[in-house]
């Protein structure tokens, strides 16, 4: 009897045990539910532009990531995530309710976005995450938080940071900020998510590594990047980024610091390349110039600098600024130290090296030849591999071709027709006259083709000896056709 009376004892202290265990794992479930309750997952119904069709509206495509609110009605995330959205759908943690949203600003060249809801209602109630004014020091332990790999539930991966470093950003291609590396992997569906430290977040994870000879290797935009955005956008619209435009050498060889006259005290870099044509550096630091110091802080030979206590890249002084704000410069010139104030500007010509997004490709279809501007897209989409093609990309903006092709026009392919057997073998090429007039931006592509200019069209493609000839008054009824057999609505697009 005592022994059965131990049992049921036994059962009963279970059973109470077991509801306590719920209770606690119920208030520990409220409890993180109430913990990141601000951050959301974002689903993404897209349209991905097809530069091989350029008259099509584009393909349906789409995928999901992460956001997290950090004002009223205000979202942060990636633009990558919600990049050429045609819809964009938010749900809360726990929550399988869609809430309609729209982007309020996107910055490709930073990867960062803000997004509202439509009916804001349901969160009204949450509280927004806070965003740090700090970079996570090294091997300390951040946690991100996320959706990743499309999961619907949310889910948080803890790393430590181990490197803080200035790095390309995959979204655009040919931006280069500041990046916090991390030891855990993010994935896809985690990008936008916030990553946290102290309750405070002090990154968003963005992008990961997924080469064979780095693993668990992850990068987290840094709050120097995320508030120069927000202060960017504070005033209802998106600047850009402000560039020295300078390219810059490494002075660490003593042979050549003694040619320039340097002490060995490690400091200055030199100034191999100056942009022009209106950029922060023309007519104010020339060629062989050397940095020695910028806004007060010494450049070591490597051009890294001390800044709030992390040795960083130069380039993030000007990072943290904005086009119109002053810079100041020591400068070694012809064995003299001077001081040079320049004023900051916005830099795009190297915009033709980077990814291109909400934005409808230019073309013009003339006869079935298909013409259309060098960018990246089209480079990827090509893959073209003509040498003058790819010396214009590579060296577009170094080279400074832009001055004198504001526009790189690329036939790109030909819609087979009776009219053009003769230029197969041909596409993947610039166009560098039609009728004698040299080609230098889409606009002259249709001005000389539209020209009542004799008979025939000759169309001269550079790099190569043979013109292609076309006969005018066939042109009108190939076109026709054409149109018909590959579904050609509209024969040009051209930005004005």
């Amino acid at each position: 009897m005592f022994f059965q009376r131990m049992i049921v004892a036994a059962v009963v202290t279970a059973a109470v045990s077991g509801r306590a265990s719920s209770q606690e794992a119920e208030a520990a479930s409220t409890s993180i539910g109430k913990q990141y309750e601000g951050i959301v997952r974002i689903e993404n119904s897209a349209i991905a532009v097809d530069y091989r069709t350029p008259w099509n509206g584009g393909r349906p495509s789409g995928g999901s990531g992460t956001g997290f609110l950090i004002g009223p009605n205000k979202f942060l995330t990636n633009a990558h995530v919600v990049s050429n959205a045609s819809r964009l759908i938010i749900k809360r943690i726990n929550d399988a309710k869609p809430h309609l949203a729209k982007i309020e600003f996107i910055a490709h060249d930073c990867d960062l976005a803000i997004l509202s809801v439509i009916d804001a209602t349901a969160f009204d109630t949450i509280k927004p995450l806070v965003i740090s004014d700090d970079i996570p020091k090294l091997d300390t332990t951040v946690a991100a938080v996320g959706y990743p790999i499309g999961g619907e539930r949310i889910s948080v991966t803890r790393g430590v940071v181990s490197r803080v470093d200035f790095r390309s950003y995959s979204h655009s291609g040919a931006d280069q900020h500041l990046t916090v590396q991390v030891d855990a992997a993010i994935n896809p569906g985690n990008s936008g998510g916030p990553v946290l430290q102290g309750g405070k977040v002090v990154g968003v994870a963005f992008q990961g590594y997924s080469g064979a000879t780095a693993q668990n290797t992850g990068y987290i935009i840094p709050t120097p990047v995320v508030n120069r955005f927000l202060k960017d956008i504070s005033d209802g619209s998106y600047d850009h980024y402000a560039d020295l435009a300078a390219s810059d050498f490494q002075l660490e060889n003593p042979a050549m610091r003694r040619a320039l006259g340097l002490t060995e005290n490690g400091l200055g870099v030199m100034i191999t390349n100056v942009e022009s044509a209106g950029s922060s550096g023309d007519g104010l630091l020339k060629r062989h110039d050397v940095l020695l110091a910028i806004d007060g802080m010494d450049i070591a030979s490597d051009g890294f600098i001390e800044l709030a206590g992390e040795r960083v890249n130069m380039n993030e002084v000007i990072e943290r600024k904005f086009a119109g704000d002053k810079i100041k410069l020591k400068v070694w010139r012809e064995r003299k130290e001077i001081e040079v104030e320049l004023t900051l500007k916005r830099l795009t010509s190297y915009l033709m090296q980077a990814n291109q997004y909400e934005k409808r490709p230019e073309f013009a279809v003339y006869a079935g030849l298909v013409f259309q501007p060098l960018d990246r897209n089209l480079m990827n989409s090509f893959s073209l591999q003509d040498d003058d093609v790819r010396y214009f990309f590579t060296y577009y903006q170094s080279e400074e071709l832009y001055k004198d092709h504001p526009q790189v026009v690329i036939l790109t392919q030909v819609l087979a027709d009776a009219i053009n057997t003769h230029v197969e073998g041909l596409a993947g090429r610039v166009v560098e006259e039609i009728n004698g007039t040299p080609i230098k931006t889409m606009k002259d592509i249709m001005e000389s083709l539209k020209k009542d200019d004799g008979d025939f069209a000759t169309i001269k493609l550079m790099g190569e000896g043979r013109p292609i000839v076309l006969d005018r008054k066939k042109v009108a009824a190939a076109q026709t056709r054409i149109n018909k057999q590959y579904g050609v609505k509209e024969d040009h697009f051209i930005e004005e």
